[in-house]
């Protein structure tokens, strides 16, 4: 089979992931905090949330590189095969630190591990907008297939914005489960999670923008 079709499946497969767990962990994070459930429901509510959200944790580390193989098989961006190689490795290697925090919640090493994550992605970010910024200017390539490398990291960007507004829901949340609901740990929860929805609007508009890109309805 074509190889380009193989990752062109992979990479629509990718994108339903990603958009479809985003919205399931949407919906279920207005359970959250709902304060008409108890604690365990809610706690339920927060197990089904983790669990939907591994899709677009998953899908984003895994359509960078299928993307950007695309592109320079296509001649869509002119990237050398060097970078194509780091591309892949530096998805494997997100991908697996995405699955270990998964799979290892609460111990030790994690804090340390989802640091290391934290600073990765900010330089992931930086790259992406630095040669999507540099293909745009230079007219390097099909000026299409930068603007959705340049949507991409901004995206990567709102998922970072999100985690940081997150920060103050953990302590929240586990203090409702300790020792029950309070109008504090109610009225933190509800707050962290609003300041993430303008975030999670972004991606799943830079998810649309890149999908009538990919498909040249626009661009």
């Amino acid at each position: 089979m074509n190889e380009y079709l193989l990752l062109k499946f992979a990479h629509i497969i990718a994108f339903v992931y990603w958009l479809g767990g985003d919205l399931g962990t949407f919906l279920a994070s207005q359970q959250v905090i709902n304060r008409e459930l108890s604690p365990q429901s809610r706690h339920v509510a927060l197990k089904i949330m983790l669990a939907c959200d591994m899709g677009p944790k998953l899908a984003m580390p895994l359509i960078l590189p299928l993307g950007l193989h695309m592109a320079y098989l296509s001649g869509a961006l002119a990237l050398p095969v060097a970078a194509i190689i780091v591309a892949w490795l530096a998805a494997l290697y997100w991908f697996t630190v995405v699955l270990v925090l998964y799979l290892n919640e609460g111990k030790a090493f994690t804090a340390r591990l989802s640091q290391v994550d934290f600073y990765f992605r900010i330089g992931v970010a930086a790259v992406l907008l630095g040669y999507s910024g540099y293909a745009l200017s230079t007219a390097s390539g099909a000026p299409w297939a930068a603007w959705k490398l340049l949507i991409f990291a901004l995206m990567v960007c709102c998922g970072i914005a999100i985690r940081i507004n997150l920060k103050p829901f953990v302590p929240a949340f586990g203090s409702m489960l300790a020792s029950g609901a309070t109008e504090t740990t109610d009225r933190t929860m509800a707050s962290s999670i609003a300041r993430c929805r303008p975030w999670v609007w972004c991606i799943w508009g830079g998810l649309f923008i890149n999908a009538a890109l990919g498909t040249h309805l626009i661009g």
